[in-house]
């Protein structure tokens, strides 16, 4: 399968990339800078440059592509309407299937992750309606979004789920899950979608 992945320059982006890369499929790796997409050479890689803020060069990207995940975040000291933007530019795309990364507490999930989470989430300011603004494109263009807890950087869970959002866990604050478990749950709703039009939620067991 031909891959398309958005921000595979960022630790989840390249967790998704290497992973795609390891289960054989063809991926075209976009980053504001691609040397930043530092998985080893791979004829089945191709890495291209392009800024969702810069419509002309995330048209060119997206163009033809069919299957896109995105990795997509806001760092620290960057200004809002990333995540919009690259909403807009992938679903104008037009791909058949988009898995979007998304975060446990915002919008559709803002209910089930409780209080706590709602009440420290409404710091982002104008970066949380970015989040939700975009999520809700992606959804309403028939993607899958996922809404992942606070993320870290250990291994792929031995033992790992997706769920609904109606079974989601109830707790206090939503527990940690790795990058590369999310990776493996976003690639295997690539491969075989079961959450397209909705949110879904990664959890390692």
């Amino acid at each position: 399968m031909h891959l398309t992945i958005l921000a595979a320059s960022g630790a989840t982006g390249l967790a998704l990339t290497r992973q795609a890369l390891e289960r054989g499929h063809t991926v075209t790796a976009i980053a504001r800078t691609p040397a930043r997409v530092t998985v080893p050479d791979n004829p089945r890689l191709t890495r291209v440059a392009a800024d969702v803020r810069d419509s002309e060069s995330i048209a060119n990207a997206l163009r033809g592509s069919k299957v896109v995940l995105s990795a997509l975040g806001v760092a620290d000291g960057d200004k809002a309407g990333a995540l919009t933007a690259g909403a807009h530019a992938v679903t104008s795309a037009g791909p058949e299937r988009i898995v979007w990364l998304g975060s446990y507490g915002t919008g559709p999930s803002a209910q089930a992750a409780g209080l706590a989470t709602r009440t420290l989430l409404k710091a982002l300011g104008a970066k949380l309606a970015d989040k939700v603004t975009a999520d809700t494109l992606v959804l309403d263009a028939g993607g899958t979004v996922f809404h992942a807890g606070p993320l870290s950087d250990g291994p792929l869970s031995p033992q790992w789920c997706t769920v609904g959002l109606d079974n989601a866990p109830k707790r206090f604050f939503p527990a940690r899950v790795s990058r590369d478990t999310v990776a493996a749950a976003m690639l295997d709703e690539a491969e075989n979608p079961r959450h397209a039009g909705r949110v879904a939620i990664p959890l390692d067991l």
